[in-house]
């Protein structure tokens, strides 16, 4: 039997062809036609004030948090469940990440937990809309409000969803985008940087491109423009390729999410009952852009020897994602009880646009019987072995 892909592109032929058009351009680097097109499909979509195209979103978050003023020192408050890529940006400026434990059926930012970690040293929060669930934004922006703090949406996984009627990446003051190849819209790698203030988006520009303007801009003016280094940058740009693949896609994001859509309800309703695990909940204030789709298994069943006989069978799985705070790097006295269960006991089961029904029963079946195989049988009281 064919092997079935935890995770799957969905590229054809019209992201093939706007790549075509790129080469004949003569132009795939990074700023040049296809990337302000991008920009300006951003904006208009998530009707913010700019929209920034980067390589990745770890980018966006890197100039995100410069763009705020993040200095040596500084308090920000993350998700801690998701992958860490919010608590390494932190650490790219000498900041300090401090992990807010999360919610126990989301999976995502508890916002209690973030009222008990703030501090005089606080400068803002990232929540993370965990593997495609929005986070509770009414209630973190009160917070940040509340106490003068920064918001930013890592929104990396939630490219298609919403909240409140309102597009994940756009629910707070800085949202991060990702098109790595298992996201809603993808390129590959590539990332965006959404931003409600004009300045901000501007700020991050220039920080993306090692501190100048776009070179593609320089070399349309007559003359011999000397462009000027302003700030400290990096190499943050996408390339025009890539940015061309993207405009196709963020056209086909209802599509695409619809079909997953599909997938995550074939999901629910074939494993509606199984005892030893349980699918994503989703409020109904918002919607999922199942970039991952996760079953929490019961604490009696072996997750390794689930994955390995699934593996065997040629079905694609995974731990699902990441507690910040037990990675080596990211040792933190602040203990996140939740989301280390959550770590431990959740598996990723495939799931892309590309999935058909058949592959879905095929998925449920094998599942089913490894959670059952692979279940250690609880003791009943007073008896022995």
């Amino acid at each position: 039997m064919q092997p079935i892909q935890l995770v799957h592109a969905s590229l054809g032929e019209r992201e093939l062809a706007a790549v075509a058009e790129v080469f004949a351009s003569g132009w795939p680097a990074g700023q040049g036609p296809r990337g302000k097109a991008l920009e300006a499909q951003l904006v208009d979509r998530y009707a913010v004030g700019d929209a920034v195209a980067l390589c990745n979103a770890g980018a966006a978050l890197h100039v995100s948090l410069l763009a705020l003023g993040v200095e040596p020192g500084d308090e920000v408050i993350v998700a801690d469940y998701g992958f860490p890529a919010p608590a390494h940006a932190v650490r790219y400026l000498d900041a300090v990440p401090v992990c807010a434990d999360v919610r126990a059926d989301t999976g995502t930012i508890d916002p209690r937990a973030v009222a008990d970690l703030i501090t005089p040293r606080t400068v803002g929060v990232i929540a993370v809309d965990t593997v495609g669930i929005p986070a509770d934004y009414v209630e973190l922006q009160a917070i940040a409000d509340r106490h003068g703090l920064f918001l930013i949406e890592d929104a990396a996984c939630a490219v298609g969803a919403t909240y409140q009627g309102r597009e994940a990446g756009a629910l707070a003051e800085v949202g991060v985008l990702s098109f790595h190849g298992r996201k809603g819209a993808s390129s590959g790698e590539g990332g965006a940087l959404l931003a409600a203030d004009p300045k901000i988006g501007a700020d991050a520009r220039l920080r993306a491109s090692f501190g100048i303007g776009s070179i593609f801009d320089m070399g349309e003016v007559v003359g011999l423009p000397i462009p000027e280094f302003t700030r400290i940058g990096h190499n943050y740009k996408l390339s025009d390729i890539a940015a061309a693949i993207l405009q196709v896609q963020l056209d086909r994001v209802g599509e695409l999410r619809a079909r997953r859509d599909a997938v995550a309800a074939q999901y629910a309703e074939l494993l509606a009952g199984e005892e030893l695990l349980t699918v994503p909940y989703v409020p109904e204030d918002r919607t999922h852009a199942w970039q991952t789709y996760m079953v929490t298994l019961d604490p009696t069943v072996d997750r390794a020897a689930v994955a390995t006989e699934l593996r065997a069978k040629g079905i694609g799985c995974g731990h699902g994602t990441f507690a910040t705070h037990v990675q080596p790097v990211f040792e933190s006295k602040h203990k996140c009880p939740v989301s280390a269960e959550l770590f431990e006991r959740h598996l990723a089961i495939p799931m892309h646009a590309e999935l058909g029904a058949s592959q879905v029963e095929r998925v449920v079946e094998a599942l089913r019987g490894a959670v059952r195989t692979h279940a250690v049988p609880t003791r009943t009281p007073g008896r022995t072995a």
